[in-house]
């Protein structure tokens, strides 16, 4: 089995488990927070859900487009690129955001404070020859 069906496969067990339980069960990943993140696809239109490790800042929330160090973005930062108006659940609260790449001194600190979450980022950049997107995901209404 092709290890993207592979992963497909978790990401939905994943979702399924998180949104049962409100994030009870998937909600953390050892001691990281993941929230569920719902974009739509630039192709299909379709709503697709992506668990995340995420980082609050104030009242946003920050993600990483890191791809686990590969070349290529992940397809929900290709969707948000398309689409930035997301939805995001992180334990049993669901609320719309927007989402924009962070830049310069802000996205340089907020690097530094996902790396100190999770120290595999900083070997995702040594990985891949592009820039890690830092995506602000920021409440709507």
């Amino acid at each position: 089995m092709p290890a993207k069906t592979v992963m497909r496969m978790i990401s939905g067990t994943h979702e399924l488990w998180y949104r049962l339980s409100g994030g009870l069960i998937g909600g953390r990943l050892g001691h990281l927070p993941i929230l569920l993140l719902t974009t739509t696809g630039r192709r299909s239109g379709r709503r697709l859900t992506t668990p995340l490790v995420y980082l609050a800042d104030g009242e946003n929330l920050v993600i990483i487009a890191s791809n686990g160090g590969s070349d290529r973005h992940p397809e929900w930062w290709l969707n948000l690129r398309a689409q930035a108006n997301a939805e995001v659940q992180v334990g049993p609260a669901t609320r719309a955001v927007v989402a924009r790449k962070a830049e310069g001194d802000e996205r340089e600190r907020l690097w530094r404070a996902v790396v100190e979450l999770y120290h595999g980022y900083e070997k995702y950049r040594r990985m891949t020859s592009r820039e890690i997107p830092v995506v602000v995901l920021t409440p709507t209404g």
